[in-house]
C-alpha cells in the first residue's frame, strides 16, 4: 500500500555521512546535490565508465586513472544538475510527500544561494572537461542542452524519464571520445541501450510518486503505464540488453561479455517480477538495485577483453 501523505516518508538517509559530518550549515547544500542520495552518481558514472574500459582495452593502469577524473566529474556534474532540477522545481516539489523537505521548498536554502551552488559545481565540471581533448569537449558541451531542459519536461510529457536517460548516458560517448577522441558504433549502441536502462529504473523509480504527480499534473513513464507497469519495463529491459548486446558484437568483444550480460539480463528479470509498484520502500529499493547492473555491464566490458 502507498504511504499515506502523513507519513512522512521520504528518501532521505539520516545515517549518510554528509548529514552526520558535516557542519549544520553545510547539510542542505550537500543535500541539494544530493551528497546523501549517492546511487545517483553511481548511475551517473557507471556509462563513463563502461566506454572507458571499452576505449582502453588491457591498459588497466590507464584506465583506473580515467575512472577516478570521471568519478569526480560525476560527482560535480550530478550535484550541479540536481541543484538545477531542485530549482526548477521548488514549487512542484512542495507539493510532494516525498521531496517537501528538500532545501528550497523547506526554506532551509535561498534560491540566490542554491543558484550560486549550482555555478560553483558546475565550474568544477567544466575544468574537468577542459582537460580533455577538442572533440570530447564538444561531445561534453553537446550535453548541456540536453541536461537544462530535463526539468521541464515532465510538465510537457509523459516521457521524461527519455531525456533523463539522454542525459545520464552521455558519459558513454564522452568517455569513449576522451581516451580515443572518436566515437564508434559499440559505444553508440552502449549510449542508447543506457538510455533503455534509465526507462527502467526511473520508471521504477517515478511509482513512488504518481498519486502527487497526478495531483499536481506532471507526466512520468510510472503514470502513463500504470496499468501494465511490468509489461512496459520488459519492453524497456529487453531492449537495453539487446542493445548492449549489440555493443558487444561491434566492438568486438569475446563469449564472457555475453556471459555476464546474461546475468544483467536476469537482474532486470528479478527486478520486474518482484517489483511492488504500490509499496515506495520497494520501489527505492529496486531503483537503488540498479547499481548492480552498472558494476555487471564494467566486469563484463573488462572480461570480454580477453575473450
Amino acid at each position: 500500500m502507498t504511504a499515506d501523505r502523513t507519513t512522512g516518508f521520504t528518501d532521505i538517509d539520516h545515517q549518510h555521512w554528509s548529514l552526520r559530518y558535516l557542519p549544520a550549515w553545510a547539510r542542505p547544500f550537500g543535500r541539494l546535490a544530493r551528497w546523501d542520495r549517492p546511487i545517483g552518481i553511481w548511475l551517473l558514472v557507471f556509462p563513463c565508465w563502461w566506454s572507458l574500459a571499452l576505449a582502453s582495452g588491457r591498459d588497466w593502469t590507464h584506465l583506473l586513472g580515467w575512472m577516478v577524473v570521471f568519478a569526480l566529474g560525476a560527482i560535480a556534474m550530478r550535484g550541479a544538475g540536481c541543484t538545477w532540477n531542485d530549482i526548477l522545481d521548488r514549487n512542484i516539489d512542495a507539493d510532494v510527500e516525498r521531496t517537501r523537505s528538500r532545501p528550497l521548498p523547506s526554506g532551509e536554502v535561498r534560491l540566490r544561494a542554491a543558484v550560486i551552488w549550482m555555478g560553483l559545481q558546475a565550474l568544477v565540471g567544466a575544468v574537468i572537461l577542459f582537460k580533455f581533448n577538442k572533440f570530447a569537449v564538444a561531445v561534453g558541451f553537446a550535453s548541456l542542452a540536453v541536461v537544462a531542459v530535463y526539468p521541464l519536461m515532465k510538465r510537457i510529457t509523459s516521457w521524461p524519464q527519455v531525456v533523463l536517460g539522454f542525459a545520464f548516458n552521455w558519459g558513454a560517448l564522452l568517455g569513449f571520445a576522451a581516451v580515443t577522441g572518436t566515437l564508434s558504433w559499440a559505444t553508440v549502441a552502449l549510449y542508447f541501450g543506457g538510455v533503455a536502462w534509465t526507462l527502467v529504473y526511473d520508471t521504477i523509480y517515478a511509482m513512488q510518486d504518481q498519486r502527487d504527480d497526478a495531483i499536481v499534473g506532471v507526466g512520468s513513464t510510472a503514470r502513463r503505464f500504470a496499468e501494465a507497469p511490468r509489461l512496459w519495463l520488459s519492453i524497456f529491459a529487453t531492449t537495453a540488453a539487446a542493445l548492449w548486446m549489440a555493443a558487444g558484437l561491434l566492438a568486438p568483444l569475446g563469449l564472457p561479455y555475453f556471459v555476464v550480460l546474461a546475468g544483467v539480463a536476469l537482474h532486470f528479470g528479478w527486478q520486474i517480477l518482484d517489483l511492488k509498484p504500490q509499496n515506495q520502500a520497494d520501489c527505492l529499493a529496486k531503483f537503488k538495485a540498479n547499481a548492480q547492473v552498472g558494476w555487471l555491464m564494467l566486469a563484463a566490458i573488462v572480461v570480454g577483453q580477453f575473450g
